[in-house]
């Protein structure tokens, strides 16, 4: 059995050392295949470089040749277009000897296209033996140009009429005429090709106006002050007046119609200019095209402005319709064109500067006019000034939107002093949203109405003080005075305006009625008295019924006369009162509240002093001239 294992063990060995001797064999044949791979790539990198040292000159040499092919190549293709305008010279110069008319504008644009390039070609060269080619294409190129300038010339004044009537298209609510679009189409082009070339000749220097620019402007300019240019004149003429006392009524002068017919070519003329040339060009263009109007609208304005400066009292009114209509011109311009504002602002300015002093000069002429009267009626009769001064104001609602901005543009109060109503003010043409009538200007005009209102009663007290004298007259002349100055605002828009400011002439009135019924203060005091009885009894006042003859009885025969004496002296004062009253020149409303003031302050002393003193004369009416139904009588006919 050990024996029988032993030699298993032993086979088993000799298989193993057999698999050891065939994986050696194995590992010697593949050592021996890599040392031949080695050798290989050995070889191979020797050769390898052998030929990058040889193909290495040989790689450059091609790369030269390469340049050398694409050079001559260039030079070439350069000798063929150089020679191409030589041998299409004479087609191109036909065609631009033909003009843009006869040839087509397209045709003739490509043409000159064609003929630029081949000159940019050429001088790029700079082959002496090009150089009288390239004189010839100067030429032609130079031509060419001039005759497109000239054909944007013809093209646009058979498109543009000497003048229109514009109160055609005012009166009919018509748009103002534009261009053609065919003439618009033509025209675009031919400036747009003028236009690049000029701002490439032009190169990074200062910007300049394009020939066709000149050209549009100059043409388009003329059209539209032929246009307007009759109704400038028809501002200055409807201002002449024919009743130097007139007062200007809005809407009478021409101006209007001149702004209306002036924003409505501008902003037709502004179309055209959007449709014909570029972006950059549009501002530039339509300031040139309207330059000369607005010069004739600022010569319009300044001749305009020296005939309200002449007739201030009357027409300051036309100086706001102006800044009104010429402020909303400017504003609608620039609100659809984004121009013109500034031109605008400097033509309105001496305008403008009117308005703003005319508030202060009127306040002053106010004053002045009434200082500078030598007499005053006698009879207390109303003077002219008053009503003229609030027919000035009531004038002024009728513009209270300009005036409303000029107010708030010289601030409240601003028309105390002319010199701060036109210094420290900007000439800017206000916004749009100035002219609302709103609080503020509302307000500003109300102070600015009662400071004249103010003005002209102590311009007028004083002036009383000085050539009536007497109290009562003074009374009665002021108070017509406010009477008028109430009723005038009360019939017209001054009323709502005004309302929360009338107390500056209930002041008035009560001043005015303690003058006038001074005298009733001095008939009163012969309605008072002073009785010694002589039993030391006071009379009984106010207890019932009053017996007259039981207090005549009382009183001694020296108290008796000074009762009879009193009865006489008011008599005799008050049949002067009453005279005097009828005689005074008084409005209606006076004459009441004066009859109503006179009779609360006397009827009812009278009454009194009647009741306990009338059996004074036992009836005989030597003493005792009214019972208490005639003095009411007499009273009752004051009113």
């Amino acid at each position: 059995m050990a024996v029988g294992t032993n030699s298993a063990r032993h086979a088993a060995d000799e298989e193993a050392r057999a698999e050891v001797d065939v994986l050696n064999s194995r590992l010697e044949k593949t050592t021996q295949l890599t040392k031949k791979i080695q050798a290989c790539l050995g070889r191979l990198d020797a050769t390898g470089k052998s030929v990058h040292d040889v193909a290495g000159p040989l790689n450059g040499e091609t790369k030269k040749l390469q340049v050398l092919s694409h050079n001559i190549d260039s030079v070439i293709a350069a000798i063929e277009r150089l020679r191409q305008p030589a041998d299409s010279k004479n087609d191109e110069e036909q065609i631009i000897r033909m003009g843009p008319d006869k040839a087509g504008l397209s045709n003739y644009l490509a043409s000159i296209k064609r003929l630029s390039k081949a000159l940019n070609d050429m001088k790029a060269s700079n082959l002496r033996s090009t150089q009288q080619t390239v004189a010839e294409l100067q030429r032609l190129v130079k031509s060419g140009h001039t005759q497109l300038e000239n054909s944007f010339d013809k093209v646009l004044r058979s498109e543009t009429p000497r003048a229109i009537e514009p109160l055609h298209y005012i009166t009919k609510d018509k748009q103002f005429p534009i261009l053609s679009q065919d003439k618009i189409v033509r025209l675009g082009l031919m400036n747009s090709y003028v236009s690049g070339v000029h701002r490439q000749s032009a190169g990074t220097g200062a910007p300049q106006e394009s020939p066709v620019a000149k050209i549009y402007a100059e043409i388009r300019s003329q059209y539209l002050a032929q246009t307007l240019g009759n109704l400038a004149a028809a501002s200055t003429n409807t201002a002449k007046k024919k009743n130097a006392d007139a007062i200007y009524r809005a809407g009478t002068n021409g101006i209007g119609t001149y702004a209306q017919a002036m924003e409505g070519l501008f902003l037709s003329e502004y179309e055209n200019i959007c449709n014909i040339f570029m972006r950059e060009d549009w501002g530039p263009v339509f300031q040139a095209t309207c330059q000369p109007s607005l010069v004739e609208l600022g010569r319009t304005l300044r001749e305009l402005n020296s005939h309200i400066k002449t007739h201030m009292n009357t027409d300051c009114y036309l100086a706001y319709e102006i800044v009104e209509i010429v402020s909303s011109l400017s504003n609608n311009l620039e609100e659809r064109t984004g121009e013109l504002k500034s031109s605008l602002a400097a033509s309105l300015k001496p305008v403008r500067e009117t308005a703003k002093s005319s508030l202060a000069e009127l306040l002053e002429d106010t004053k002045r006019r009434v200082t500078s009267l030598q007499m005053l009626p006698s009879d207390g009769a109303p003077i002219p000034v008053i009503s003229e001064t609030m027919q000035r104001l009531q004038s002024m609602v009728d513009f209270l939107r300009p005036i409303s901005s000029i107010m708030i543009s010289i601030g409240d109060g601003g028309w105390k002093s002319a010199a701060a109503s036109r210094g420290g003010v900007t000439d800017a043409i206000p916004s749009l949203s100035s002219f609302d009538i709103g609080a503020d200007g509302k307000e500003i005009f109300a102070h600015y109405c009662a400071d004249t209102i103010e003005a002209l009663m102590v311009a007028l007290d004083g002036r009383a003080r000085v050539l009536l004298q007497k109290k009562p007259v003074i009374g009665v002349f002021l108070a017509n005075s406010v009477t008028i100055i109430e009723r005038m605002i009360q019939a017209s828009e001054l009323a709502g305006l005004l309302e929360s400011r009338l107390q500056v002439l209930e002041q008035w009135r009560k001043k005015a009625t303690a003058m006038y019924t001074e005298t009733c203060r001095d008939l009163s005091v012969y309605l008072f008295d002073v009785i010694h009885t002589s039993r030391g009894q006071r009379p009984t006042s106010g207890q019932g019924a009053v017996d007259s003859a039981s207090i005549l009885k009382s009183l001694g025969s020296k108290d008796k006369e000074n009762i009879k004496a009193k009865f006489q002296a008011f008599n005799t004062g008050f049949d002067e009162m009453v005279l005097r009253h009828k005689q005074f020149s008084m409005e209606r409303e006076v004459r009441q509240m004066f009859a109503k003031d006179m009779q609360n302050m006397i009827e009812p002393l009278y009454n009194r002093f009647w009741d306990r003193y009338h059996e004074i004369d036992k009836g005989k009416g030597k003493y005792v001239k009214f019972d208490k139904s005639a003095i009411a009588a007499v009273f009752l006919s004051l009113y």
